[in-house]
């Protein structure tokens, strides 16, 4: 085996993290340019004309605690394996926000998030973030469903066989998934997870849950509140069903972190459209939504990964 001189490393690492922070800012610029459908001047125009200090220190402020809960997700739920500050936390939240940037889906966050640690904390580190997505993903669920049902009660989008059909799916998922709780691929099963998952405390758990509800309420209303500041006068249950279900739709569908605004403006071209809402608004909305909670953190988390030193070691 060829082992390579200190200096040889610590340049190959340095390389690597020029390397990620040079192919994130690269991927946000594309997406940003590469959209015909921003008319940037026209953007520009309407934000001036309705924005005022205390709207966009509103958003702001709505983007930061978005992020600001994920962070004390993570913290939370990391004390099981040791006690880290909220600077650490937000080192490793955003620095794995960053190398996920063009992964699919934002799995490199979990690979991201594990080179913090020992190398033997690897499978520990991996489930804690699972679990961490992992509720925001059922709130997520739990909303957009509801979301969904309040709108195809007032616009009829699917008929009432394809709600009940729909509902009988959801049973025989979830009887499959009773059924096969104790079936073993390579080890592993449902049945396991769930007893690891029932050994975190319970107060980590109550933690964790209210963390993601507020988390899930903070950028579903910064939507709504952008909404409002371009002059979208929906009722509010209307307005909120509609944004549940566009994130609801929007996260079952596989993409790559920098191509969410696209995959999540395209589903919310169609949902908005319904409610006579402008298309380029729209694109402009979830754009801005992309962007500030997306790209800032991004930014800030290439800080993170050149200053990054790795304790994956064995």
């Amino acid at each position: 085996m060829i082992t390579l001189p200190n200096k040889a490393k610590q340049f190959l690492v340095l390389l690597l993290k020029v390397l990620v922070v040079v192919g994130a800012f690269y991927f946000i610029y594309e997406r940003l340019a590469s959209n015909e459908q921003l008319d940037w001047v026209k953007f520009q125009q309407l934000v001036w004309s309705k924005a005022s200090f205390w709207s966009v220190l509103l958003v702001l402020f709505l983007s930061f605690l978005n992020r600001f809960l994920e962070i004390l997700k993570w913290q939370n739920l990391v004390q099981v394996i040791k006690p880290i500050s909220v600077l650490e936390a937000s080192e490793q939240v955003l620095g794995a926000l960053t190398l996920a940037l063009f992964t699919p889906n934002g799995i490199g966050e979990y690979a991201g998030k594990a080179l913090f640690f020992e190398k033997i904390k690897t499978k520990k580190v991996i489930f804690l973030n699972l679990i961490c997505n992992g509720i925001q993903l059922i709130l997520t669920v739990i909303f957009g469903v509801f979301g969904l049902l309040y709108f195809n009660t007032q616009f009829h989008v699917i008929s009432s066989t394809a709600v009940l059909v729909l509902f009988g799916l959801c049973v025989l998922l979830l009887g499959i998934f009773f059924l096969t709780k104790s079936l073993k691929i390579k080890g592993y099963s449902i049945e396991k997870l769930i007893h690891k998952v029932n050994e975190l405390p319970k107060s980590v758990h109550q933690k964790n849950i209210l963390l993601g509800v507020l988390r899930y309420l903070t950028f579903s209303h910064q939507y709504y509140f952008l909404f409002l500041l371009f002059d979208v006068q929906i009722p509010y249950l209307v307005l909120i069903a509609t944004i549940t279900s566009v994130y609801f739709l929007a996260s079952s569908l596989p993409t790559f972190q920098f191509l969410d605004f696209a995959v999540k403006g395209s589903v919310a071209v169609y949902f908005f459209g319904l409610l006579g809402v402008n298309e380029w608004i729209v694109v402009f909305i979830s754009t801005l939504m992309w962007f500030l909670n997306t790209v800032i953190p991004v930014v800030i988390g290439s800080y993170f990964v050149l200053n990054f030193k790795s304790k994956w070691k064995s």
